[in-house]
């Protein structure tokens, strides 16, 4: 811990047992991106050849006819649908997100309407995207969508995410061909999907990932597609994209982790992955109140993460309570506990140190004991979760 920077800066140093989160820096970036940045920092590029560049590695990954990397995957959501309202009409990229056309509706399931950190649809309006919600919040049905299309539709937006709800809506492959057959674009929302290909195989003419998630990158989005919705959302870089430009640094070094993702041991990692997720199950296996499951990843992606289903009768404490417990301490342990209302969390173990999955089991054995000791449950009401989500956000800069 002695040269852990941030210990220097006044920083918890986390145990990342979330996932790929951005508000935890996403991930762990890769030797081959650091190397790639620290290359070519010092040195003046042009930026649009550096993206040609780009380009090419792109396509080829991922099947695209053409891509670039712009500051995230959200950023990428609106270029894309700008891209699809502007066309490449400069005067038009420069006036959004007002727009000089009625072509500017974008359908988006109401199942898909999703937070990642902030809302999936104002990433489309940011791009002066009117939304149409089709459907309700557990279905879609073909009916719904072949209505909502008129002469207005510039674009459908489909988010693959664990958030959404994953069962009663329009899969891709049915999503993509109600809205080719009118002639509109898909444009897929996949942030933090390992499959590079599978969504443009499938049809969608533009393709969004994070790549500072699974592929270990630097802060980044990569917009992979269909070469003339490429360059039009490319092309908002003269408007709204300003705002989401992104340095020479990440290009070239999102263009590495792309490139080290072709030849990274995903055996090797999954293997660690899962000797992790065995040691916490034999660590929590037989805790009275406490059942520890270990299951798939629900968007398909390959890896198994743990549920951790706490009863507070038997355990002397609730779900949240001991994710709460968790986050305290020397080596605060961040859970994924997007559920937790439902008393349970998650262990993602894809984002770990080498012997950290070591602390997450002992700090688990002692918390669940400390609980078990009381004589009283250690219940704190769930409103208060609600209550004070977003005090740290409002209380900043102290």
């Amino acid at each position: 811990m002695s040269d852990d920077i941030r210990t220097t800066l006044g920083l918890r140093p986390v145990i990342n047992v979330s996932g790929t989160m951005t508000s935890l820096g996403a991930s762990i970036v890769v030797p081959e991106a650091i190397a790639a940045m620290t290359a070519i920092l010092p040195h003046f590029v042009e930026v649009n050849a550096l993206q040609r560049q780009a380009s090419a590695v792109i396509a080829r990954l991922t099947g695209g006819e053409a891509g670039f990397i712009t500051a995230s995957c959200s950023a990428g959501v609106s270029l894309a649908v700008a891209g699809t309202i502007t066309g490449p009409d400069l005067l038009a990229i420069e006036r959004l997100p007002e727009t000089s056309t009625d072509k500017n509706e974008v359908l988006l399931q109401m199942g898909h309407v999703v937070s990642y950190g902030a809302p999936v649809d104002q990433a489309i309006r940011l791009a002066g995207g009117k939304v149409v919600m089709i459907g309700q919040a557990t279905s879609t049905h073909r009916y719904h969508m072949e209505n909502a299309i008129t002469e207005r539709t510039a674009a459908a937006v489909y988010v693959v995410s664990h958030h959404v709800v994953d069962y009663g809506l329009l899969n891709l492959r049915e999503f993509v061909e109600i809205a080719h057959a009118r002639g509109v674009p898909v444009i897929v929302d996949a942030a933090s999907e390992y499959d590079l290909r599978i969504f443009l195989a499938q049809g969608a003419d533009i393709a969004l990932y994070s790549g500072h998630k699974f592929l270990g990158g630097p802060t980044s989005g990569i917009v992979a597609g269909r070469k003339d919705l490429v360059r039009n959302a490319f092309l908002q870089n003269m408007g709204i994209g300003r705002g989401m430009k992104v340095g020479k640094e990440s290009i070239y070094g999102a263009m590495a982790a792309l490139e080290a993702w072709e030849t990274r041991d995903h055996a090797g990692i999954r293997a660690r992955e899962t000797g992790a997720l065995a040691l916490w199950k034999e660590t929590l296996d037989g805790r009275p109140g406490v059942t520890a499951l270990i299951e798939p990843d629900p968007t398909g992606n390959p890896l198994d993460r743990m549920r951790v289903i706490i009863d507070p009768q038997e355990a002397h404490i609730t779900a949240w309570d001991l994710t709460a417990a968790l986050r305290s301490g020397e080596r605060p342990i961040i859970v994924r506990d997007h559920e937790v209302e439902h008393r349970y969390f998650y262990l993602d173990p894809c984002n770990l140190h080498p012997g950290e999955a070591e602390i997450v089991a002992a700090r688990l054995a002692q918390e669940l004991d400390r609980a078990r000791a009381s004589n009283e449950i250690i219940a704190t009401p769930i409103e208060d979760l609600s209550r004070h989500r977003f005090d740290g956000m409002l209380r900043w800069p102290d």
